[in-house]
């Protein structure tokens, strides 16, 4: 099934440089206004996949993998700003967006996903090399592609990628465990409120829970906000994801370690626990791609001071009985994801860190001119 828009992305948003959406890596600068943007539904052996698609046939592939609560339709600046280079894919992974809402295997970590991806890839560009953007949780998706198809892989851009150890329950560099069984990670980490606002499809923003201001307090840094269309077009995104223990958030277990919750074995939060997810393999592949780290200065949501990271938040008080730095530190994520590409690096890859002042979690959004320089840039080099 095929369905075809034309797409407009009126105003990059209040708190923008004022930076046009589309910037070309040459000395001369294109805007594109109006490409299409093909939205698809695509079975593979895996997975139903709404893909939304932008470029020429016969350009370099481009796949754009997105977070946790978002969906492909947070890539439309991306689509429009680079399709006239690439051959730009942007999925839905499962239980998210458009695509089936089949299961998450925590167990398996981010490899449910990665797995979903390569099949993608094998039905509509058997063979081709790809180069991978992964925001978030996508980049942790980007990450684990690597590993399993290094070959595959052209380059890789990790823009606020999630910790190569997961989200929560980790003290140091190498992602020791806090407990043993992984407490402080998880489906049960998931505030209530938010997941219930959530189901009930809230627009509010009396409550600070609901999705409107979570996106706009820490999705983005204050005041940066979309133009009012925009914001209502992701706020759609967002509620069509699949909610419930074997999607968003997930399942949990009891924990007699703080705060008594660890993770379960199905669904989104607990495919990101440490205690399944690991991707401190990629710095020992054989194929090297170069890799691009762009992130936000002041991302509140991946950090080493992360306000989703209960270590963070015990620290802060802001959690009853935390037992203090030695057991329960925060974890150090943008430390853990700076420790893996040193290790890269020295065994023989390379990558860049950009970092963007006044920028939270979502680089792409806030400041669409200056990513779309630095990834244009990137790509041409890669392509090289």
């Amino acid at each position: 099934m095929r369905r075809q828009v034309c797409a407009r992305i009126s105003g990059a948003g209040v708190g923008d440089s004022g930076s046009p959406p589309v910037l070309s890596s040459s000395p001369e600068t294109t805007t594109v206004t109006e490409p299409s943007i093909r939205i698809d539904t695509i079975e593979t052996p895996r997975l139903r996949t709404l893909v939304r698609r932008a470029g020429p046939e016969g350009a370099p592939l481009l796949l754009l993998i997105h977070g946790n609560v978002s969906s492909s339709a947070f890539w439309d600046e991306l689509l429009i700003g680079l399709g006239d280079r690439y051959r730009v894919i942007a999925p839905d992974l499962r239980s998210f967006g458009g695509s089936e809402a089949k299961g998450i295997d925590a167990t398996r970590g981010v490899r449910d996903f990665a797995d979903d991806l390569h099949a993608l890839l094998e039905t509509i560009a058997p063979g081709e090399k790809v180069h991978v953007l992964g925001w978030s949780v996508g980049g942790g998706v980007a990450l684990q592609y690597a590993i399993d198809h290094a070959d595959r892989v052209a380059s890789i851009i990790l823009e606020d990628p999630m910790s190569p150890f997961g989200f929560g329950g980790t003290k140091d560099a190498e992602g020791t465990p806090c407990y043993p069984d992984y407490a402080a990670s998880g489906g049960g980490t998931a505030n209530p409120e938010f997941v219930r606002l959530l189901g009930e499809r809230d627009r509010g923003s009396d409550n600070p829970n609901s999705a409107r201001n979570v996106v706009n307090n820490f999705y983005f840094k204050p005041p940066f906000r979309l133009a009012p269309e925009r914001e209502e077009a992701l706020l759609d995104a967002i509620f069509e994801m699949s909610l419930g223990e074997a999607h968003y958030p997930g399942d949990m277990t009891p924990s007699a370690n703080w705060p008594t919750v660890a993770p379960g074995t199905r669904g989104m939060n607990n495919a990101i626990s440490p205690k399944y997810v690991d991707l401190s393999a990629f710095a020992a592949i054989e194929a090297r791609p170069p890799v691009l780290w762009i992130r936000g200065a002041d991302d509140q949501i991946v950090s080493d001071t992360s306000l989703f990271d209960f270590g963070f938040l015990g620290l802060l008080g802001a959690v009853p009985g935390w037992p203090g730095a030695e057991v329960f530190p925060p974890q150090p994520m943008v430390s853990q994801t700076r420790a893996l590409l040193d290790r890269y690096a020295a065994a023989g890859g390379r990558y860049q860190e950009l970092v963007i002042p006044e920028c939270g979690h979502s680089p792409h959004l806030e400041h669409t001119g200056r990513f779309l320089e630095a990834v244009g840039s990137f790509l041409a080099e890669a392509a090289g």
